[in-house]
């Protein structure tokens, strides 16, 4: 089993069908084919299911897929180790469905332009699965939320801690927290994220029964129904950023003032720990006076 074979298979995957995968490692369709079953006997399994069209991948495939790719990804990094290039590479990342999400991009391209010869790779998914890609290697690292369900074997290191806030349409006259979650129609954040609980919680820490009209699973739609007069809401700061003032009236959530925190988790032992710090700072810059750095945690 060769990196050649390897590159193949990946190639079939990606492209669908031998013929394409051929023009892409600069084979013929024949040769892509021998080297398929090169493949298979020397792994003595069949690889692809031939009776449809176009081939698909069998179960053994598609794990020695996930093999291939992690072995050409280490083949990569060697080389970039070698030839003195630490900062080069691919970042395997994954990051949580949520209002930070529109942070990363911003830090992937800052990273792209400070370092040309690394490339990134970005899965969305929920916290618990993220979790476990990173402590099994599928993942360098990914973006979650404070979470309670992160194994010794990983560190969870917060770039983002910032404050919760009531928000209402513009013209809403009362300043009053209570009064207002007590009254007014309310458009919940229902989502099985650790931000929607942290809210939840503290509605009922404060007593309070909220006159729900909406459920809406992500914070931009909330915001937006918000400003539009539908009712009244709770989202976290980075969600206001771009949000003219006198569209929305906004109080602070919580007695005191409720914070949540982003992060990224990564394991403890990482052969992409610096890279992975080098994000994280950039992360934390662009996240201005609620970014927190490595060297001030607990500020």
């Amino acid at each position: 089993m060769d990196t050649r074979q390897l590159k193949t298979l990946v190639a079939i995957s990606s492209h669908g069908t031998f013929a394409n995968a051929a023009e892409v490692v600069g084979l013929t369709p024949s040769a892509v084919s021998q080297q398929v079953y090169a493949l298979e006997q020397e792994l003595g399994t069949t690889l692809f299911d031939r009776s449809s069209r176009p081939p698909k991948l069998t179960a053994h495939g598609t794990q020695v897929l996930e093999v291939a790719k992690n072995m050409l990804r280490l083949e990569e990094d060697a080389k970039a180790s070698l030839r003195g290039d630490r900062i080069a590479g691919t970042l395997m990342l994954g990051s949580v469905r949520s209002s930070a999400l529109n942070l990363l991009p911003r830090a992937l391209v800052q990273m792209r332009t400070r370092y040309p010869l690394l490339k990134t790779s970005l899965r969305i998914s929920l916290s618990s699965t993220l979790i476990t890609d990173v402590a099994a290697g599928r993942l360098d690292a990914a973006v979650v939320a404070e979470h309670v369900g992160v194994p010794n074997a990983l560190r969870w290191s917060p770039f983002l801690r910032e404050p919760l806030w009531l928000i209402a349409p513009g013209n809403t006259e009362s300043r009053d927290l209570i009064h207002l979650l007590n009254t007014k129609p309310y458009v919940r954040f229902q989502s099985a994220v650790p931000l929607a609980n942290l809210i939840d919680t503290e509605i009922s820490r404060l007593g309070v029964v909220t006159q729900d009209i909406a459920e809406i699973d992500t914070i931009g739609a909330i915001v937006t129904c918000v400003r539009q007069g539908l009712g009244i809401s709770v989202v976290p700061q980075v969600a206001l950023s771009e949000t003219d003032d006198t569209d929305i009236v906004r109080l602070p959530f919580g007695s005191p003032q409720i914070t949540r925190q982003i992060g990224l988790v990564e394991r403890t032992v990482s052969p992409r720990g610096e890279i992975i710090a080098r994000l994280h700072a950039v992360l934390a810059d662009l996240c201005g006076a609620h970014g927190v750095h490595r060297n001030d945690r607990s500020v």
